[in-house]
């Protein structure tokens, strides 16, 4: 068990409050200083997330909810954020040697922020806290690096595109094979990074599930085109690998990661998804169609429409193959023109009247806004808290009070 010395958790005890107040500023200062110092950095950190100010705000909560934990025997248990954390990172690459560079510029920003009021007793006893942080993020990354079998020094594997399939005007899926070497194993519900050299000389990372069960030979991803909303910019990534991502082309691939995965039981399935967050689902059904045909499955999607529901025709095929499985879908346009064998529900998804399994266990992936107002709903159904689990795309917002 992780503990800070006394005078340290005293110190973080007085001073956590005031921390929190500030640790948005502090993080934002913090990536500021340290970018402008170390540029190559950028090529591993979103930069979408960077200018909208995501990441900044997914450190600083995550910074101060382990450091309760280490003062608050009663704060929730950090195990799980850490773990997801560690995840994260691995698909990104990170190298264990990077703490210290950040460690550096994140204890430099917090006298920067809040001035004169940072004795040399608080600086020490945040840089423990940081560390103790620090360490057990790099131990947890190690291990998943191991387990991988995968040198964090070269973390990404060389991938061919080798079938490319459009499956809406936004959304396309693509199936990759090693140049050499098998798949690595990896879990139903999982997630790689694709790491991509654009036109203006950077290189970036972004996370797509693997949108597929395992295969052996080969996994799939599917991908939606991102497109700027109110000034905001395209995306990236997205846009150039709908562009480039033909038969042929070679990506730099991770290892796969994500701790939210399917389980080997047989308890009951509530899925809910929203948009692109059909892709985990996608791979939890090939999965569950081929070695649990008999589990009880519940599908509840929403999308714009019929047109827009990436892997309808496949997710339909397993729903029909499966003894108990069933599809709701909800469309915000054009809901009468979807099949009639699976009709589906105008406007947005709405839980309130749904019927749910007996102890299911619930796993969502969407949109956050739409994630926390179909948690709260589940909830009122009687769903407990423990049983529902999510999956975020970008920095988790919500990891550490999901109840807001």
């Amino acid at each position: 068990m992780l503990k800070l010395s006394p005078d340290a958790a005293a110190t973080v005890a007085a001073t956590a409050a005031v921390v929190a107040e500030h640790s948005d500023q502090i993080t934002t200062q913090f990536y500021q200083d340290m970018f402008a110092a170390h540029p190559e950095l950028l090529n591993v950190f979103n930069r979408a997330n960077q200018a909208v100010g995501e990441q900044p705000k997914a450190l600083a909560a995550s910074v101060v909810a382990f450091a309760t934990q280490l003062v608050d025997p009663q704060a929730p248990d950090f195990t799980p954020v850490m773990q997801r954390i560690a995840h994260k990172h691995v698909s990104l690459g990170i190298k264990a040697s990077w703490y210290l560079i950040v460690g550096h510029y994140l204890m430099g920003a917090i006298p920067q922020v809040l001035g004169d009021a940072v004795t040399p007793e608080i600086a020490a006893a945040w840089d423990e806290v940081y560390w103790l942080f620090a360490t057990a993020l790099i131990a947890e990354e190690a291990k998943l690096y191991a387990q991988g079998g995968v040198d964090p020094e070269s973390p990404w594997t060389k991938y061919r595109v080798v079938e490319r399939f459009e499956e809406s005007d936004e959304v396309f899926s693509l199936l990759l094979a090693p140049l050499a070497g098998e798949i690595p194993s990896h879990r139903t519900g999982q997630y790689v990074a694709i790491a991509v050299d654009l036109p203006d000389g950077t290189r970036q990372p972004r996370q797509y599930t693997i949108s597929s069960g395992p295969r052996g030979d080969s996994l799939r991803v599917t991908i939606k085109r991102v497109r700027g909303v109110k000034g905001t910019p395209d995306g990236q990534v997205s846009g150039w690998l709908h562009e480039n991502a033909t038969p042929g082309t070679v990506l730099d691939v991770s290892l796969p990661a994500g701790d939210v995965v399917l389980d080997e039981s047989d308890t009951p399935l509530v899925l809910v998804s929203a948009g692109i967050g059909i892709t985990p689902v996608a791979a939890i059904m090939e999965d569950l169609s081929r070695r649990q045909p008999d589990r009880t499955v519940r599908l509840f999607h929403a999308d714009k429409s019929h047109t827009s529901h990436a892997l309808y025709d496949g997710l339909r095929r397993q729903v029909l193959a499966m003894s108990d499985a069933r599809a709701q879908n909800w469309y915000e346009q054009d809901a009468e023109r979807a099949p009639t064998l699976h009709p589906a529900r105008p406007g947005f998804m709405d839980l309130s009247d749904v019927e749910l399994p007996a102890e299911a266990q619930v796993f969502m992936c969407g949109p956050l806004p739409f994630m926390q107002i179909a948690r709260r709903t589940l909830m009122q159904q009687g769903v407990p808290s423990e049983r529902i689990h999510y999956e975020v795309f970008g920095p988790d917002l919500w990891a550490q009070n999901p109840d807001d």
